[in-house]
């Protein structure tokens, strides 16, 4: 009977034994349990489980059905998004078989995880798996035993991390993913959060496992083994008419040669919705995405095509008026910016109160939209009667009729009459008398339904000459202008004058004249070639480049201009001459303001042939040239180079408050200007003229759209004035800009 109790001992303590000593079971993500395995060598957890307890140990369990539901689910998601990734002939899964190694002891278990978007699904275990429940996390270096041990046994840890089956993502890459590292405690928690987080790289297939080696000195090793995704080997992009494919692929050339990844892609098709955005297509998108079994991803893009262009809320103006400002064309893809340009065109024909847009998809063709552009169409016509000074005229009077929107035809009519008192703050070379001009033009935006512009104008002047000493000068004559705005270089406009001009100038006061030639030691018959005028044909190209932020008030951007001018003397012909002049002016924002700005501006002219008359030659000194001078008070000769630096800055204390909005284009001005007259003429003798000059002041600017800003500015000569200069400065009155 001893020996029967001996034996009963003796087979517990084996079996007690045999439960604590079994190797560690292998884990797997994606892999099928194999039923038809050889019979285990060694006891589960499951089977010391039940021996323990006297029943089996349930997982919950998800059957195949309930895997496909999922599979459904997340790609009904992923199409929801905008690009669907459909596999073409994807590989089959097959369960695999791992062969136990000779020398080392496994225990096979797994569990499947399918992939999840955000954080939806745990990973779903095989029905005919035994796995036991997944256990709770376990922290790296926790001294916390595994279920399979007991809290008197020893704690196990990694030894090594092995990776196979990755052929494009390195080693490197996915050790820096995971998160546990040789010299961690082993917990199947961590393992299987390791495991997730290669699989959600996106790179690799389901077929993702990690099989623990046991050493004798208890450690392990895991063996991780991943599948990669077939790898891109191209693309093909189809639907691009408005971006070039070589653009695209540079977007998509990261992804060649790496395996395929749904997230990845995604984000890279991102990218691609951002090009065309940044080019104003903002009704693109990618529209599918279909990889071949070979590698090669074919895209197709849906650019966002119009499929009309309505025009609502013209009454007066007429439809073609408005369309031919609108570029964008029915059957092109829609670009905002290219909208906002014609948006521009029409507000520019001064016809419309307000302009805006909407865009309908079509009922009929969801691909296509429907373009609508609504108008609040303004009075156009007026009638107006006003005033005010400015040192050329003196004080004056103004009235005028136009209609900007002339018979609903956008044509600009417009009629204007002036009298003012004369110069105000001259020296004594100008002639106190008044002044009378008279204007009729006719502006065409559109000749013949071509890109040209038409301007044709008629004029009267009457006015105390400028130019030359006590004389009278009467003008009258006619120009039309034919301008054309480049379409390659969008900011450069390009235009041809023609026009015809009777001068007459006329003696003003003869006795002091007389006398001023004779104090200068002239001969009065010089006086005869001061007051020539004639009758010219002016021939006129020119070219103006203009990158202004703002035509009313700019704070940045360039304008520069350069124009010849070829005038034939009919009355005359040796007065026939050719000139040339250029200006530039750069504007320059002021970092951290939000309205200052410094303008910095170079202006230059020549005759550069023929004889040119002294009543047509170039002069400094006054508002539009050299602010500190009256007018012409620098000289006149027949070459000039002026330049000027101004800074430009809010009303300080006033600017931006709600009740004073009328100021917000009010500028405080502090300027520099300088120049050089060249072949003086001999009115430059006769009143000691400096011919060339320095000045400095401060000044104010109102910018008042459609005429150009009102200035008040006073300057101080740094350089000698000359004998009839005041050495103190002067007041100077202007509308419109001096470059």
């Amino acid at each position: 009977m001893n020996k029967v109790k001996k034996i009963f001992i003796y087979t517990q303590i084996i079996l007690l034994f045999l439960l604590f000593t079994q190797p560690l079971q292998a884990i797997a993500l994606g892999s099928k349990s194999n039923k038809d395995e050889p019979i285990k060598q060694l006891t589960t957890e499951e089977e010391a489980y039940q021996i323990i307890t006297g029943h089996p140990k349930v997982n919950p369990l998800a059957d195949e059905e309930d895997l496909k539901r999922i599979e459904a689910r997340e790609n009904a998601e992923l199409e929801n998004t905008g690009w669907f990734w459909q596999r073409k002939n994807k590989p089959k899964e097959t369960k695999e078989v791992v062969e136990q190694p000779a020398q080392e002891k496994e225990v096979k278990a797994g569990w499947f995880s399918k992939k999840k978007k955000k954080d939806q699904a745990e990973p779903i275990q095989e029905e005919d798996s035994t796995q036991p429940q997944e256990p709770t996390t376990q922290y790296y270096n926790e001294p916390t035993p595994s279920k399979s041990t007991s809290p008197d046994q020893k704690m196990v840890y990694i030894k090594n991390i092995e990776i196979t089956g990755n052929k494009l993502i390195s080693t490197e890459t996915l050790i820096n993913k995971m998160g546990m590292r040789p010299g961690d405690m082993y917990s199947r928690d961590i393992v299987q959060q390791n495991l997730k987080a290669i699989y959600d790289m996106g790179y690799f297939t389901e077929k993702i496992r990690a099989i623990p080696i046991i050493h004798d000195d208890t450690s392990i090793t895991i063996r991780i083994s991943v599948e990669e995704n077939i790898p891109i080997t191209g693309f093909t992009i189809d639907g691009n008419n408005s971006v070039p494919s070589e653009e695209i692929n540079a977007v998509l050339m990261p992804l060649l040669n790496q395996p395929q990844n749904l997230v990845v892609m995604n984000e890279t098709l991102e990218k691609v919705h951002e090009l065309y955005g940044s080019k104003g297509y903002i009704l693109a998108r990618v529209k599918s995405v279909l990889d071949d079994p070979d590698g090669v991803v074919n895209i197709e893009v849906d650019e966002g095509i119009i499929k009309s262009i309505n025009v609502e809320g013209n009454k007066k103006t007429k439809d073609f008026v408005v369309k031919r400002n609108i570029l964008l064309e029915e059957g092109g893809a829609y670009n905002e910016t290219l909208l906002k340009q014609d948006l521009m065109r029409l507000y520019a024909t001064q016809a419309f109160k307000d302009v805006t847009r909407t865009i309908e998809q079509d009922q009929d063709e969801p691909d296509k939209y429907n373009i609508t552009i609504q108008l609040e169409e303004q009075r156009t016509g007026t009638i107006s009667v006003g005033g005010g000074v400015d040192t050329a005229t003196g004080l004056f009077g103004t009235a005028s009729f136009g209609d900007n929107n002339f018979l609903g035809r956008g044509q600009r009519l417009q009629a204007n009459f002036m009298a003012g008192t004369g110069t105000i703050m001259s020296d004594d070379s100008m002639l106190n008398r008044a002044t009378w001009q008279a204007e009729l033009s006719f502006f065409e935006p559109v000749l013949m339904g071509t890109d040209n512009s038409f301007l044709a104008k008629a004029f009267f002047r009457d006015f105390a000459s400028y130019q030359i000493p006590l004389a009278i000068e009467r003008r009258y004559g006619f120009d039309t202008i034919i301008s054309r705005q480049f379409k390659t270089y969008k900011n450069l406009t390009g235009s041809f004058g023609l026009g015809g001009e009777q001068i007459k100038v006329k003696e003003g006061d003869a006795k002091q004249i007389a006398d001023l030639y004779a104090a200068n030691g002239i001969p009065i018959s010089e006086r005869a070639k001061q007051l020539e005028g004639g009758f010219f044909i002016n021939l006129s190209p020119s070219l103006v480049f203009d990158t202004r932020d703002n035509i009313i008030a700019p704070r940045t951007g360039t304008v520069a201009s350069v124009r010849f001018d070829q005038a034939v003397g009919l009355s005359d012909f040796g007065s026939t001459h050719g000139k040339l002049m250029g200006s530039l002016k750069q504007y320059i924002p002021i970092p951290h303001t939000k309205k200052a700005a410094i303008s910095l501006a170079a202006k230059a002219g020549s005759r550069l042939y023929g004889e040119m008359p002294e009543v047509l030659a170039y002069r400094l000194g006054g508002p539009y040239s050299i602010r500190g001078f009256k007018m012409s008070a620098v000289g006149t000769g027949q070459g000039f180079v002026s330049g000027s630096a101004e800074l430009l800055l809010p009303l300080p204390f006033i600017d931006g408050r709600e009740k004073l909005k009328f100021l917000e284009n009010v500028r405080f001005t502090v300027f520099a200007d300088a120049g050089k007259i060249f072949d003086e003429s001999i009115t430059d003798k006769i009143y000691d003229r400096p011919l060339h000059a320095i000045t400095t002041g401060v000044g104010l600017k109102v910018f008042i759209p459609g005429v150009g800003p009102l200035s008040i500015d006073y300057g101080f000569p740094l350089t000698n004035p000359g004998r009839n200069a005041s050495k103190s400065g002067t007041f100077t009155f202007s509308a419109g800009d001096m470059y």
